[in-house]
């Protein structure tokens, strides 16, 4: 485009504040709502993973389950930790086979009634109730964006901006000057603008453990 406009001697002067405003603030807006939303899935998993391993123990202490029951319960605990991080991994809207999975804790807690007491039960479903929550939030973050149509306004000023920009600098500058000093402010601009919105759209999906900020799901296993 910086070719084209010297080539042909295009050149204007325009006021670049309010155009500036139309692309940073908005860029900047979705930059801050995904590192919120990382931040958020950062604690809903952190969360998730302490009520796991509170109900683990509170089952683990009642000393009438017999020792494969409590193994049973340890493993559908570690299975729920596996397929949460497993469903987060991928792109994938289902969570079907996960509810099946955490709907199997109340099933053992209804069976094994007779050896479970009252109290017990009842500290065991609060923290499943965290378990649910957590889960919930995080599916929510996994299938929901920041607004597409905000995106897509800023990626398509980003590619019109140059129209505008370019000709500018050369006025600024003068026709007759250096063209490399056109070309780097022009160059320069853009790499900063693409930039930023590389670093939004990869902290867009905090969990695919593509971009360099995203979520090391690893650390969050039951058993690590």
């Amino acid at each position: 485009m910086t070719y084209l406009f010297f080539r042909f001697k295009i050149n204007f002067n325009v006021d670049l504040t309010l155009l500036s405003i139309a692309i940073i603030f908005p860029l900047v807006f979705t930059i801050r709502s995904s590192f919120k939303r990382r931040e958020k899935a950062l604690e809903h998993l952190s969360k998730f993973v302490s009520s796991l391993k509170t109900v683990q123990y509170y089952i683990s202490s009642n000393e009438k389950l017999l020792e494969e029951r409590k193994a049973e319960i340890d493993k559908i605990l570690s299975e729920i930790n596996l397929k949460t991080i497993e469903h987060l991994s991928k792109k994938n809207a289902d969570i079907k086979g996960l509810d099946e999975i955490v709907h199997q804790v109340y099933n053992f807690i209804s069976n094994e009634e007779n050896l479970i007491p009252y109290k017990l039960r009842d500290r065991v479903f609060k923290f499943m109730k965290d378990t649910h929550e957590s889960i919930e939030n995080l599916h929510a973050i996994h299938i929901h964006r920041t607004p597409i149509s905000l995106m897509a306004y800023c990626e398509v000023f980003i590619y019109i901006f140059p129209l505008i920009y370019a000709p500018t600098i050369i006025y600024n500058l003068g026709v007759n000057d250096a063209d490399w000093i056109a070309y780097f402010i022009v160059i320069l601009t853009q790499f900063v603008l693409i930039s930023l919105y590389n670093i939004q759209n990869q902290l867009e999906y905090p969990f695919d453990n593509i971009g360099v900020d995203d979520i090391n799901l690893n650390n969050f296993k039951i058993e690590r």
